[in-house]
């Protein structure tokens, strides 16, 4: 809990990032002060830099970075508890993607509560069908990449080095990120493009005094967070610890009205808490159908 409130806190730290310059040059910047330390932790705890399994670590590095690069593009266009809920209708696609392609069978309690979880996110975005908004697209498609990151971290990854793991996920970020800012620096986007989503579609913009300092904090709140979290499920049982991680929907409420004065209305609050109540039943009925 205390690592997911230092991510509910870094998170509402987006729109001033937004202010100064793009989400590629974000993430690049962002790699490039995180990669090192991460690099220093691995040498230091005596591990190896090349992965047992460095395709499937690949994969997995480019899905989570394809999830992340969407749910901050989403930060710039709406709060964070509503990006954040969209993101944590994840354990919906995973427990759908283990159904496809894992042959998990899923019973009534975890169809109702897929279905429970949906209700939710549309209750939070309230997406236009006849005009689909980015905002409410993006947490969903992020949902979708995490849930199946997360299904190849614990299918194909489960024995990589935890740093290790996160250092692929740093580097595949910032490549990406190198790869977007230079694109759209060589090759502007549409004016009116640029005018509607800037965060998403801006190139290469001068650097900040504002910018190095808000993405340092970001990068390395992010990383202090991300360490908790590890440490966490290492001393502890992952479906005891995936319940208390909806708590980052609280206090990236608690940070954006800090912050920002950010209150979500009743049905917003409503549908929080249903996609909380469908992730708590999703992981507690697939910890049963383990144990048995």
């Amino acid at each position: 809990m205390s690592a997911v409130s230092v991510l509910g806190l870094i998170d509402n730290l987006i729109p001033l990032i937004a202010a100064e310059a793009s989400l590629w040059q974000f993430h690049a910047v962002r790699s490039l002060m995180g990669i090192p330390f991460i690099t220093l932790l691995v040498l230091a705890r005596g591990r190896s830099l090349i992965p047992l399994r460095p395709v499937m670590l690949l994969i997995r590095s480019i899905l989570l970075a394809a999830a992340i690069l969407l749910y901050f593009g989403a930060l710039a266009l709406i709060p964070v508890a509503e990006a954040g809920a969209g993101l944590f209708s994840a354990p919906i696609f995973v427990l759908l993607l283990s159904a496809i392609f894992f042959g998990v069978r899923i019973g009534i309690w975890r169809i109702t509560a897929v279905l429970t979880g949906f209700i939710g996110v549309l209750l939070v975005l309230r997406p236009d069908v006849t005009d689909l908004q980015l905002a409410a697209v993006l947490p969903m498609l992020a949902a979708i990449f995490y849930g199946a990151g997360q299904l190849i971290t614990r299918h194909h990854c489960a024995n990589e080095d935890t740093f290790l793991v996160l250092l692929g996920f740093y580097i595949a970020l910032g490549v990406v990120g190198l790869i977007g800012t230079v694109i759209l620096t060589l090759w502007p986007a549409p004016t009116d493009l640029q005018e509607a989503i800037p965060f998403f579609t801006r190139g290469w913009r001068p650097i900040t005094g504002s910018f190095l300092l808000w993405t340092a904090v970001q990068s390395f709140g992010s990383l202090i967070a991300v360490a908790g979290l590890i440490r966490g499920y290492q001393i502890a049982d992952p479906t005891y610890l995936g319940v208390f991680e909806y708590s980052f929907l609280l206090f990236a409420g608690i940070w954006g009205w800090i912050f920002w004065r950010h209150v979500p209305d009743m049905l917003a609050v409503i549908g929080m808490a249903t996609i909380v109540l469908s992730g708590v039943v999703i992981i507690l009925r697939s910890r049963t159908a383990q144990s048995t």
